[in-house]
């Protein structure tokens, strides 16, 4: 689930990330984020990109977004975050899993720096998308599913390669996020990618992604490449069985050359946008 978060943190830190102004927005304006869909004779899959957390300051789950998981009898996310413990499920899980603490720390300071640079925009998690969808299946007794476990995800993120020369700035373990000096760039980045998100703009998210691949290809090619690969070989799989499945994931994971979209259409399943 933080996995854009995390990566928009490695790409701000690289020495040759670009900077451009957000797109400007009113705060009583409605959102359009991204939606694409795929179809066949009898099975619909709707594809949102998410942004895993935002400020209250936009509406963007009515009008077509709305229209689309009305219509659809499950929701699919990323993955499914435990309830019992809000706000303390990363670290419990990085814990139980048994991963050497210093790769552990490693990863969890640069989730937490990616999570304070989004506070710091007023950005919120009980305000992201996958929340706010999950919470509106729940209360309709729509089925809930997850591409991923939580395990899986923080499994995978703390098998990240170490910091580049490009991400040297990321901060170790026991230094203090809020005193590294790509705090202050990555919540402009955070602020722009929001932004983008709102307008459907994909472009910004193709240009982070362009930048982590270059300053981290291994990281790029596990956490987006390999990944979307996975998830386009699900959405293929559940083509076979009828109905109208609502399918939400980062809107990093449908930008670029490698997105769930590319590789839907590599298999032959084209999509078309309808938001």
């Amino acid at each position: 689930m933080v996995g854009v978060l995390v990566a928009a943190a490695l790409a701000a830190a690289a020495p040759a990330a670009a900077t451009r102004a957000p797109i400007a927005a009113s705060a009583s304006a409605n959102a359009d984020p991204a939606m694409f869909v795929v179809r066949d004779a009898d099975t619909t899959v709707y594809i949102f990109g998410t942004f895993h957390a935002l400020d209250s300051n936009t509406m963007w789950f009515n009008g077509q977004v709305r229209d689309a998981f009305e219509r659809s009898n499950e929701l699919v996310l990323e993955t499914l975050v435990p309830e019992d413990r809000p706000g303390h499920s990363i670290a419990l899980n990085a814990g139980s899993l048994k991963l050497p603490v210093a790769t552990s720390a490693s990863f969890l300071a640069t989730t937490h720096m990616a999570i304070n640079a989004g506070k710091s925009q007023g950005m919120q998690f009980d305000n992201g998308a996958d929340m706010v969808l999950r919470r509106a299946a729940e209360d309709e007794g729509k089925p809930v599913e997850g591409l991923e476990t939580i395990e899986s995800q923080l499994s995978l993120f703390l098998k990240m390669p170490g910091p580049t020369t490009a991400a040297a700035s990321l901060p170790r373990a026991g230094q203090p996020v809020e005193q590294t000096g790509s705090m202050k760039s990555l919540s402009k980045s955070m602020a722009e990618l929001q932004s983008a998100w709102k307008h459907g703009d994909q472009s910004v998210f193709v240009r982070m992604l362009s930048q982590l691949e270059r300053s981290s290809p291994d990281t790029y090619r596990m956490m987006f490449k390999e990944r979307n690969a996975r998830w386009a070989d699900w959405i293929r799989a559940r083509m076979q069985t009828p109905g109208t499945v609502f399918v939400a994931v980062g809107a990093g994971h449908l930008a670029g050359k490698d997105s769930v979209l590319v590789q839907l259409a590599e298999r032959g399943i084209y999509s078309t946008r309808v938001n």
